[in-house]
């Protein structure tokens, strides 16, 4: 166990000096935000797919595989078909806009007001993201190192909130690609081969499951057909990955590059699926089947590897970490802030300031929530049933206007909320709800109202 703690301990460390590297780099507002929208093809990719894939896309993963087999890998294949679509239909009119935040989408093609109230909801998505996945990573150390559970949190938060402050954009971009490196290394190439050498080969896998573990839709059309209703579409409006869109260098590098980053996703998924169901055959009778990760990582590696492996996870959630802080800080600083401060742009200082005051909020909410995947899932409802249909509408459809948008976004957001209410935040209806009731409301009010004078190209 004392390599393992020196394996993550220098892990830890090389974070923190990329990140003093990032902030070297980092050196105007645009920098700091978006890379100075100068990233290539191997960057890109790199970094789209290390913020995509999280805890919940790894742990979680592996946990879905454990309990429904191979068909756990939808989860990330809806996240990795959102960014292809992302990359191949909405990058081209993004990149041509200069924008740092998805709220400045519905100012140009609205009106302020419009911007103001989606960034709220924005803002609370970004840091549930952020939120989550520090929580995961307090999990990951408690579990296989001991630690006190507030420890743990500011621990490997702490990594995470310093060198996201320092370096903003840039930190997270170097440190994505260590942490896609290490995560696909840990995961694919060391965990996979060997949880599949302790069965017996895949034809043992095959022979101690039952046949419906390698059943593509055992877990459920209506599991499936959710998962594409939330993360499918939650990629294709989420700050934090829009921020990564803002940060390539042309459209071509983000249309190949980003495509092959959500390729990627699906084949994690797979890889992460099938970790979950050697696990299932090694230790069948797992106490809590959320702990199948950690589990697995402790009864089947030596000390050093084990090291590496955990270092892989911490790396997943650190990247989405970090994503979802420096999205959040984003919106505070581009969209709320300039408003209180009569319209003046924030500065490099600003972004760095509130960046680390963001970083000690999601801290401090970590260590006192209990239910944060609900409060996750809670936000993905809302941003997606009120924000999808403005933003499509704002891109895509000339007929669209304020009146239109503004009455989606309340009725699609109080629709949300009333069905989470009504019938949980486990049930399929708030989003679907959610989205018939926006777009019916954004269509027939459009068209009642005035044609806009003057309609804002933005695709």
């Amino acid at each position: 166990m004392a390599l393992d703690i020196f394996v993550v301990a220098i892990y830890a460390a090389g974070m923190l000096l990329l990140g003093w590297y990032g902030m070297r780099k980092a050196k105007t507002h645009e920098d700091y935000l978006v890379a100075g929208r100068n990233l290539g093809p191997s960057l890109y990719m790199g970094t789209m797919a290390a913020t995509v894939l999280g805890g919940a896309s790894t742990v979680g993963t592996v946990r879905l595989g454990y309990v429904h087999g191979i068909s756990g890998f939808w989860l990330c294949a809806a996240l990795g078909l959102g960014i292809v679509a992302l990359n191949l239909f909405l990058a081209k009119p993004l990149l041509k806009l200069k924008i740092f935040t998805v709220t400045q989408v519905l100012e140009k093609r609205y009106n302020p007001m419009a911007r103001q109230a989606s960034a709220v909801i924005m803002l609370a998505y970004a840091l549930m993201i952020g939120v989550t996945s520090i929580l995961a990573i307090g999990t990951v150390l408690q579990v296989l190192f001991g630690l006190p559970f507030w420890l743990s949190v500011v621990l490997g938060g702490g990594v995470v909130v310093v060198y996201s402050t320092i370096g903003g954009m840039w930190s997270l971009t170097l440190t994505d690609i260590v942490q896609f490196v290490i995560k696909t290394v840990g995961l694919m190439f060391i965990l996979l081969p060997i949880c599949l050498y302790r069965v017996g080969g895949w034809d043992e896998l095959v022979a101690k499951l039952p046949a419906s573990s390698f059943s593509f839709t055992s877990i459920g059309w209506d599991t499936i057909i959710t998962y594409f209703m939330i993360y499918f579409f939650g990629i294709l409006i989420g700050q934090d990955i829009w921020q990564r869109v803002f940060t390539a260098k042309s459209e071509k590098v983000a249309v190949y590059a980003g495509t092959t980053a959500g390729i990627y996703c699906i084949f994690y998924g797979l890889a992460c699926a099938l970790i979950g169901m050697a696990a299932h055959v090694l230790l069948p009778d797992l106490d809590n089947v959320n702990n199948a990760f950690a589990a697995i990582v402790k009864a089947s590696l030596p000390d050093g590897l084990r090291g590496l492996v955990i270092a892989a996870a911490l790396a997943a959630m650190m990247s989405t970490a970090s994503a979802g802080l420096l999205a959040a800080s984003t919106v505070l600083t581009e969209d709320l802030l300039p408003r209180l401060r009569g319209g003046k742009q924030s500065s490099l200082g600003i972004n760095r300031l509130f960046t680390l005051l963001t970083g000690v909020a999601v801290l401090g909410i970590a260590l006192v929530v209990n239910d944060v995947i609900s409060a996750l899932t809670l936000a993905y409802n809302l941003l997606v049933g009120g924000m999808l249909i403005p933003l499509m509408g704002a891109i895509f459809w000339k007929r669209a206007t304020t009146s239109g948008a503004i009455c989606s976004m309340t009725l699609g957001f109080i629709t949300a909320l009333v069905f989470m209410f009504k019938d949980g935040l486990d049930a399929n209806t708030p989003i679907y709800y959610s989205l018939a009731v926006g777009l019916v409301s954004f269509v027939v009010v459009s068209l009642l109202s005035r044609r806009p004078a003057i309609v804002a190209k933005l695709a």
